[in-house]
């Protein structure tokens, strides 16, 4: 698929504006630069045309628009993607952003939502009737791109990834058409949507099975010096093993940030930090952590009794949008001592305050889900480790950052045994098929039905099998 310019004239424009309800924006006008910016403050991408849709017959228009003039096209819910999908250069950027649509049934324990939703807005809203669903680590992340790929989140060992709660999802087709997806109607393409990303699609609407979630849950982080680490992740590492589903924990390795909670002497020095979070009864989760928070000698333990959405907001402020980020991770199936003194080194020699490596633990009820009812990856009991570089623009130190996130992807590389769809950022063809396994071929065969011209490419991108991987129609 070339990109072709000359096509979108102004009277293309004018006679797609008399047929689009929502906002067409081309350079120079008021919006259009707020407009093209995404979280990763270092995508600089400058779309010919955006179409802000005010709907699903909107993004319709603009589909048959941009495949009729043979147009690269970007799609944006949130703009989180560490690459920047959801904006193109010289193209049509279909924007979701006004899309913001809720309904919640408590009844059912179902919630749908638009596809330009963000999670602290569904988070909202299902937390109005004590329901949640997993959602993601970032309030301000969007929906879509998060669902699509998988979905960690807080719950996921108590209920599951949030793919394993997708029921259903309205989608417009490389082609311009509107499909309802679910079970009963297109159980293939639904599997493919659970875990195969943006490679089918535009996902207008998408519906969630709910849980009984908070409002108030136990959580919060606990921060310890780095010559406790080790310690720290081995405890971890076996602990997890055996913990109830209700716990969710999150780790994270980093320079300690100026908190209230740390004192002023411990701000800029490499720190280890926890943050385990309770799902479930109050009293019981005070019992079970209790081993966590006696492991060393934490500088602080900020675990407590606390909304539900403020645990989903609490690293907000450590992921703002515009500054520049890279980052590239693993699947590790434990964090055995090597891969511990790799951790350890890194951080060592991290570059900027606002660089980390993250954790997630995965099992419980992400792990006795059958690995052939969803196309994500790796669900064996393990960790999701990411490696991320974070520095302000003025920054000229970029290839220095983006140089330690390597390194440190290498040295743990020898103990990986896959990738996060999600987490993938530059690593083409080889990451895609180290995400997916054997379930690429799958997702292939739904590339060559739904979308046989890779109309859909800017994205973690399964090509059809006639287009070699990494290249357009």
């Amino acid at each position: 698929m070339a990109t072709n310019m000359a096509t979108i004239d102004a009277s293309s424009i004018a006679g797609l504006r008399a047929r689009f309800r929502g906002a067409l924006l081309q350079s120079g006008e008021e919006g259009y630069d707020e407009a093209r910016r995404v979280w990763n403050g270092a995508i600089d991408r400058r779309p010919a045309l955006i179409a802000r849709c005010a709907g699903a017959d909107d993004v319709v228009v603009a589909v048959r628009f941009a495949r009729e003039r043979d147009l690269l096209v970007s799609v944006r819910g949130g703009g989180h993607a560490i690459a920047g999908h959801g904006v193109c250069d010289r193209g049509l950027m279909i924007d979701l952003s006004l899309m913001k649509g809720i309904r919640v049934d408590p009844a059912s324990g179902t919630a749908r939502a638009a596809g330009g939703v963000l999670w602290s807005e569904l988070d909202r809203a299902t937390q109005a009737f004590g329901l949640a669903t997993t959602g993601g680590i970032i309030s301000h992340t969007g929906i879509g791109g998060l669902t699509l790929g998988g979905g960690l989140g807080h719950l996921m060992r108590k209920v599951g990834l949030t793919v394993d709660n997708l029921l259903a999802v309205d989608l417009v087709t490389a082609d311009g058409q509107r499909l309802r997806v679910d079970a009963e109607t297109e159980p293939d393409l639904l599997w493919g949507l659970r875990g195969g990303g943006g490679n089918f699609g535009v996902a207008t609407a998408l519906e969630y099975r709910l849980h009984p979630v908070g409002p108030i849950v136990l959580g919060g982080p606990i921060f310890w010096p780095m010559s406790d680490a080790p310690e720290v992740l081995r405890f971890v590492r076996d602990f997890i093993r055996e913990a109830p589903d209700d716990l969710g924990i999150s780790l994270v390795l980093r320079r300690a940030p100026p908190t209230p909670f740390l004192t002023p002497e411990h701000y800029g020095r490499p720190v280890i930090g926890l943050v385990p979070v309770w799902a479930g009864d109050i009293a019981e989760g005070e019992r079970v952590m209790a081993p966590l928070r006696r492991i060393g000698s934490p500088l602080a333990d900020v675990v407590r009794p606390v909304p539900y959405l403020f645990v989903q907001s609490m690293f907000d402020g450590g992921a703002p949008h515009g500054m520049h980020y890279y980052w590239k991770a693993h699947r590790i199936p434990t964090l055995s001592d090597p891969v511990i003194d790799v951790l350890v080194e890194r951080i060592a020699t991290i570059p900027t305050p606002f660089s980390q490596i993250g954790g997630w633990a995965v099992g419980g009820a992400v792990s006795r889900i059958d690995p052939a009812a969803t196309a994500v990856g790796e669900r064996d009991p393990g960790f999701e480790i990411n490696v991320v570089a974070a520095w302000p623009p003025p920054d000229p130190n970029g290839a220095q950052h983006t140089t330690w996130v390597r390194e440190g992807w290498e040295a743990l590389r020898p103990h990986s045994a896959g990738v996060y769809a999600n987490f993938l950022s530059d690593e083409g063809a080889a990451g895609i098929a180290n995400a997916y396994g054997q379930r690429l071929q799958w997702l292939t065969a739904l590339k060559d039905r739904y979308d046989p011209t890779n109309f859909f490419r800017l994205n973690a991108n399964i090509p059809p099998s006639r287009i070699p991987a990494g290249q357009g129609s």
